[in-house]
């Protein structure tokens, strides 16, 4: 019997070695100077069928990791041998030890052994140490942007807009010959045209009835501006009987001989046109004659213009004037307006109308989101993340109770105008050795997770916040740190307002520290929503070169 419980004993007491013998840890050193590097590594042995996870990110804190290696694999029979080396180092001298470090082998977890390091002061002989003066600041050229294009685009744009309102509309285009000719005094009219006529073939082919439709249109359209302004309507008996009594009334100096010229030329031409006469040409040369005389003759027999007919001359080619540029005004003004609706329109919808507006407008979001991000780590174990502008440390006083036992550092970045507010803040925790041993457990780590963030949302309701919604669930960085995510929607009283809004608070939680990232935002903000995605997806807890 006694033999029995000594086998039961020493079997009992094996099967523990047995499992820590599949996970060994060492490193190479046990004391380095300051900034020195020390490998640590971690020995594996499992199946091929088991999956191994080995830590990642800041798990080594107070030590920080420099640097992860690639897992060395060898295959013994049908076990694979696992060895995964980490670099590590400490920028402060003192007695730091190695956290116990959590592998997964399959379903089974396993610790490594807490290994205890001293890192030792270098010792400089200022004697021998050469001193140099401080180096001067080195000019950064600033990334290149997209938007000397889009402003060069528009400027092209309304350039080119521009010349063709100038070119079509504003510009004084060369006159054509017939308006040339229209901007004449009618008497230089009246005279081009018989020149123009004597050019003609009518005589020359015998088509005296267009002859003498064109000779008769020439006197007749002098008369009507000048004279009688229905002159070229009326029959010939109606104009020649207003022509005298014009003259009877002394409201022209013409002769009864004129008078009497006109009428024979006029109807002559009515009987050539009506009933097919067929004159000499020889005549129709001398009734041409005839009408270049006595268009000189009505020219002298026109009283001259009062300085009120002249006046009102002026004041109506003033009024044409004015009249065309309103108009050119008018057709500039539409077609402007249209092309910036058309452009607006265009645009809204292929990227939206709120985004085209808040472009030409300006929105602090939109700017935020569009503008020069900053990726920068925060606090010890560093924290790394992208944010719109850098985050900048915050001093929170801590009571007096609390000062030997914790220390925190915090960074924020707070627009008032978007209503973004990021803050990174690191806490860290002076734990006895009894107090290390209770919270070294997932199981307390957890806890203390969900404490943290149970304080927060009473904080949240000690400043206001109402109608507060809570979800958890697990957060894993792009480089498999996990944390806490507690997230939801809240009413803030904004300038004696209600209105919505939303939080995220993601913690994370090493042997002695505890680090948390908490985001507010208002909630009918797109703009900021792709600013909080993007801030998670940039967060991880290791250095940028890892």
């Amino acid at each position: 019997m006694a033999k029995l419980l000594w086998l039961f004993a020493i079997a009992f007491l094996l099967v523990p070695f047995n499992l820590l013998a599949q996970v060994k840890s060492s490193i190479d050193s046990t004391k380095i100077k300051i900034g020195q590097q020390i490998t640590f590594k971690v020995e594996v042995e499992a199946d091929t069928t088991d999956l191994v996870v080995f830590p990642e990110g800041q798990t080594f804190s107070p030590l920080e990791m420099i640097e992860s290696y690639k897992v060395d694999t060898t295959k013994n029979d049908a076990k694979y041998q696992l060895i995964k080396t980490y670099g590590l180092t400490q920028f402060d001298s003192g007695s730091y030890t190695i956290p116990k470090q959590k592998i997964i082998i399959g379903t089974k977890t396993f610790f490594t052994d807490s290994l205890r390091v001293e890192v030792s002061n270098i010792e400089v002989d200022t004697t021998k140490q050469g001193l140099y003066d401080i180096k001067p600041f080195i000019e950064v050229e600033k990334s290149s942007s997209n938007r000397w294009l889009i402003i060069l685009g528009i400027l092209l744009a309304v350039a080119l807009v521009a010349f063709l309102l100038y070119w079509f509309i504003w510009r004084k285009k060369p006159l054509t010959e017939e308006a040339k000719i229209a901007l004449l005094p009618p008497y230089d009219r009246a005279k081009l045209a018989l020149k123009q006529l004597d050019e003609s073939t009518y005589l020359e082919n015998s088509e005296l009835k267009d002859y003498y439709s064109e000779l008769t249109f020439i006197i007749r359209k002098y008369l009507d501006e000048k004279v009688y302004e229905k002159s070229l309507e009326s029959t010939t008996d109606e104009l020649i009987s207003r022509l005298n009594l014009l003259k009877d009334a002394n409201q022209i100096e013409l002769s009864k001989n004129d008078i009497r010229n006109l009428e024979t030329i006029l109807k002559r031409a009515d009987l050539v046109k009506f009933a097919k006469s067929a004159p000499d040409v020889e005549l129709a040369k001398l009734d041409r004659n005839t009408i270049d005389i006595e268009i000189d003759h009505v020219k002298e027999a026109l009283p001259e213009p009062t300085e009120e007919e002249k006046l009102l001359n002026e004041q109506y080619k003033e009024n044409q004037e004015r009249k065309k540029k309103r108009r050119k005004v008018l057709i500039t003004v539409f077609i402007s307006l249209f092309l910036i609706i058309a452009t607006f329109v265009g645009f809204g919808i292929k990227y939206g109308f709120t985004y085209v507006k808040d472009t030409l407008i300006g929105h602090e979001s939109k700017e935020l989101l569009e503008g020069n991000w900053v990726r920068s780590e925060y606090g010890v174990p560093p924290v790394m993340i992208s944010t719109p502008k850098v985050l900048k440390r915050e001093v929170i006083e801590l009571p007096d109770e609390l000062k030997d036992k914790i220390s925190n550092t915090t960074f924020r970045y707070i627009s008032l105008n978007s209503g973004l507010d990021v803050q990174v803040s690191t806490t860290g925790f002076n734990y006895t050795e009894e107090e290390k041993k209770l919270f070294a457990t997932d199981e307390a780590k957890g806890k203390e997770l969900l404490s943290a963030s149970e304080k927060f949302i009473e904080r949240l309701e000690s400043l206001g916040a109402k109608d507060i919604t809570v979800k958890r669930e697990q957060f894993i960085t792009p480089n498999a740190a996990e944390g806490l995510k507690t997230y939801g929607t809240m009413t803030l009283e904004i300038d004696g307002d209600l209105k919505p809004a939303s939080y995220i608070i993601i913690l994370f939680k090493s042997e002695n520290v505890r680090q948390q990232i908490i985001i507010q935002w208002r909630e009918n903000d797109d703009y900021a929503g792709q600013m909080v995605e993007r801030i998670l997806n940039s967060l991880e807890l290791k250095k940028a070169e890892e």
